[in-house]
């Protein structure tokens, strides 16, 4: 028996509007925070004077949003600005959202949704910014999306070539075709239409992820954060020694302001924080500390 199976009987969120099987998004969301205290482990190797600062929120009861997470933020010599935040959060959808979120509408807005989401800027210009985010979300029915991407101010190929096998190891215990769809996927998503460029050096991205093998979605999902977890810091530690000027930095801070106009105008997980009334500071976490145009 599958795990969402498992979950279908396990009724709704305590004193929520939750769907029946938002317990499934228990299992999930008890994994997201354990690969937040993995990540954020990591990272804080490269950090020996600083380490993440941890903010729980929560919404009141009564609230429309129910549920809340935990962001936790670092700034450090490495890492200017590191935000790895989890979330597990339930209730009824705006009008606004409704009408953009499947199976929203026959579910009469309510919802249940838990996932992690990690943005990364780079205190030198040769070591490259980074996303990754992994999310479960049930309507009347239920999925998974998420992806990882790198956005180098200056691009290696070395550092491009490993981050994508990384990720294309994970895609292909999925299934054969699933890395040149996801690549495909994120190349068309993190793109800039009114600058003509895309954001980075791509990755992969999916959503609405429903195989009819809810285990096996789930597997995936956990071998991408995995692989992120795996790749990202060899990354780190190839370049954070790299001499760098002015200029460097100076380049950094336009490339950012790309960065900037994409998770403002085009990203949906910071429309998606908006239209539900989750914490703001959590979905705008993505935001450089410093940007130029």
């Amino acid at each position: 028996m599958s795990i969402e199976r498992r979950a279908q009987g396990a009724g709704t969120e305590p004193g929520s509007t939750a769907p029946l099987g938002a317990g499934f998004a228990q299992t999930a969301a008890a994994w997201f925070r354990d690969l937040q205290a993995r990540i954020c482990v990591a990272f804080e190797a490269f950090e020996p004077q600083h380490r993440f600062e941890a903010r729980s929120w929560r919404r009141p009861q009564g609230h429309r949003l129910q549920g809340g997470g935990e962001s936790r933020l670092m700034r450090g010599a490495v890492f200017e600005k590191v935000g790895v935040n989890v979330s597990h959060v339930w209730g009824v959808f705006s009008e606004q959202a409704r009408a953009q979120v499947a199976g929203a509408a026959e579910s009469d807005g309510r919802f249940v949704a838990c996932g992690i989401s990690l943005v990364a800027h780079m205190w030198n210009p040769f070591v490259p910014a980074v996303h990754m985010n992994l999310r479960y979300l049930r309507t009347s029915a239920s999925w998974f999306g998420g992806g990882s991407d790198l956005t180098p101010t200056y691009p290696f190929e070395e550092d491009t070539a490993e981050f994508h096998a990384a990720l294309r190891a994970a895609c292909d215990t999925y299934r054969a075709d699933a890395y040149r769809e996801f690549k495909e996927w994120c190349d068309r998503y993190f793109y800039l239409p009114h600058r003509h460029e895309p954001r980075g050096v791509g990755g992969i991205f999916f959503d609405e992820l429903a195989s009819g093998d809810a285990d096996a979605d789930y597997a995936f999902v956990r071998r991408v954060g995995e692989a992120f977890l795996d790749v990202y810091p060899r990354i780190v530690a190839r370049r954070k020694d790299t001499p760098f000027d002015e200029a460097d930095r100076e380049r950094l801070l336009v490339k950012r302001g790309r960065y900037v106009e994409f998770n403002l105008v085009y990203d949906r997980g910071t429309k998606f924080g908006f239209q539900t009334d989750a914490d703001p500071e959590a979905y705008l976490m993505s935001l450089p500390p410093l940007v130029r145009w």
